[in-house]
């Protein structure tokens, strides 16, 4: 049986998220899986109100060399090996999430976002089969018209050391995402010997990339079979990313579109859904998991009326 773990970067704002994402990881989990928090030294004391025997709360810094120095009042640092550019906060998260996975003995890590919440029980041999990690993607999703994503795909190539291809490309990129360990450290190795740099200096002095997307392309082109041979398309998770806050009417709507398999359901925090409105979408769908169906208005309908959930937002 592989060894798998739960993975999510977070800080002080999505507190109660993550909270909530925690409560889900070990109500739908074996016992044997952990989940790992990572967060600023300055949220260690909030976050340490989830620590248990299955829940660690990990200090951001510790997974970072001392060049990399914070910058007063803002979420950027410095590399004194490299100081310009500055390392950006979303770049920062990026380069400490993998250097978490490179640490990892799991057999397998699934990063989770906070505003994630599991519905269903999973195990990790839904991730992990004959010892390759499920490996995400969606071929042929990526072309001119994501101007971004194309240039996560050109600097992930650039740093791994690989030709220029034509769009469209694959899409590496969801939430939960299972990584495997030993790939990202060999993967790792190869940023560091294609830049001549460290790979945290080589990453951190980006100013657009995806971690994602550079551990598709290195699965996909450089590691190939069996790494890739257990590959899916399907993301396992419903999400909502739309910017209007959910209600009543429409969080029926959305409760109907979830799938019998899906494990969880992203509400993307920037939706500004209600706390009371969220809880008692997340209470339906549970309580449809624990029936063994697909999710219902039903299950929305006795969910409503609970106390402290408003009728519309």
């Amino acid at each position: 049986m592989a060894r798998m773990a739960v993975m999510t970067k977070s800080f002080a704002p999505d507190f109660e998220l993550c909270a909530a994402l925690n409560r889900s990881v070990l109500d739908n989990t074996p016992d044997a899986v952990h989940h790992h928090i990572i967060v600023p030294r300055a949220d260690l004391k909030l976050f340490g109100r989830l620590a248990g025997p299955r829940t660690h709360i990990r200090c951001e810094a510790d997974l970072l060399p001392r060049a990399f120095v914070p910058m007063p009042f803002s979420n950027i640092m410095v590399n004194l090996a490299r100081p310009f550019p500055p390392v950006r906060g979303w770049i920062l998260q990026q380069v400490i999430k993998l250097a978490a996975l490179a640490a990892s003995e799991d057999g397998a890590v699934l990063v989770v976002d906070s505003d994630v919440e599991f519905i269903r029980s999973f195990t990790a041999e839904m991730f992990v089969r004959n010892g390759t990690v499920r490996f995400f993607r969606k071929p042929n999703q990526i072309d001119k018209r994501l101007s971004r994503h194309m240039t996560w795909h050109r600097v992930a190539r650039e740093l791994l050391g690989l030709p220029p291809t034509e769009p469209p490309y694959p899409d590496y990129i969801s939430s939960p995402l299972a990584w495997d360990p030993i790939i990202v450290r060999r993967m790792l190795a190869r940023v560091a010997a294609t830049t001549g740099r460290p790979w945290l200096t080589a990453i951190a002095g980006q100013l657009d990339f995806s971690e994602c997307v550079l551990y598709g392309v290195f699965v996909d082109e450089i590691m190939d079979a069996p790494a890739n041979s257990f590959v899916s398309d399907d993301p396992l998770c419903r999400v909502y990313w739309e910017p209007i806050p959910l209600n009543i009417d429409s969080a029926a709507h959305f409760i109907r579109s979830v799938r019998p398999t899906d494990i969880a359901v992203v509400i993307q925090s920037k939706s500004r859904t209600p706390p009371a409105v969220r809880a008692a979408i997340f209470s339906a769908l549970r309580e449809a998991g624990n029936e063994g169906s697909g999710a219902t208005a039903g299950g929305w309908s006795r969910s409503r009326s609970a106390p402290g959930t408003p009728e519309n937002d």
